[in-house]
């Protein structure tokens, strides 16, 4: 464990203060401990930090989040970063949770099958994003798989509510960067949901000090237009 309390003083006394008192308990902008650990995490996997995801994670679980919990959302993670990035997370999360004498694989979560995945998953992104979604698959074959794929394999999985699912989703997003149209669009999501704008910048005030002040500060105006919508 590098030691950067020694290293590099100054700068940790100011971080942790910043990171673990001030964001934590800044008034109006507190979130419950399962919620916020979710946020980073999903937030880590977002603008790739998986050093301090291997820090994060025994945090969370700690506070809470169940190895279930913390599974579904790497697993989620997939469809909005790619395998390409996700796959060290995936590796991260297993060591850590076999070091903590978690057995794998944990129960499953899925309740489609391969001959029902297209249909849950449209009638999930309707119960999202309005009933006109119900027919978006016919647009194209990537429009399909996002049906089938993304919400019907992921979003219909037990472990995680679909309120949660679309505040990971958020998180993925506003940490990566580049994708204000779709950040916009799943922070219209996560409204239309119930997770108002008011729980959405608490959630970009808790990952501040992981992804910093430019994008925190595109997805609070996301956030705005699509209040405004």
């Amino acid at each position: 464990m590098k030691d950067y309390r020694r290293t590099d003083p100054e700068f940790m006394e100011r971080f942790e203060h910043f990171a673990f008192e001030e964001v934590v308990h800044e008034e109006g902008q507190q979130l419950d401990e399962i919620t916020r650990h979710m946020a980073i995490i999903a937030t880590l996997l977002g603008c790739q930090g998986i050093d301090e995801f291997r820090l994060e994670l025994p945090r969370a679980l700690d506070a809470g989040l169940t190895p279930v919990m913390a599974k579904e959302v790497v697993y989620q993670a997939v469809d909005y970063l790619g395998i390409g990035r996700v796959l060290p997370f995936l590796d991260a999360a297993n060591e850590i949770l076999e070091a903590r004498g978690v057995k794998l694989p944990l129960e499953g979560q899925a309740t489609t099958t391969m001959q029902d995945r297209l249909e849950k998953g449209a009638q999930a992104q309707a119960d999202i994003f309005g009933e006109h979604m119900k027919e978006a698959w016919k647009a194209g074959h990537i429009n399909r798989w996002l049906a089938a794929n993304c919400f019907g394999d992921y979003y219909t999985r037990t472990g995680l509510d679909v309120k949660q699912r679309e505040m990971i989703t958020f998180c993925f997003l506003a940490a990566q960067g580049g994708c204000e149209p779709q950040l916009t669009a799943h922070a219209k999501g996560n409204m239309n949901l119930g997770n108002d704008k008011e729980f959405l910048l608490k959630v970009v005030s808790q990952c501040l000090p992981y992804i910093g002040y430019p994008r925190s500060l595109n997805a609070v105006t996301c956030i705005n237009n699509a209040a405004q919508n």
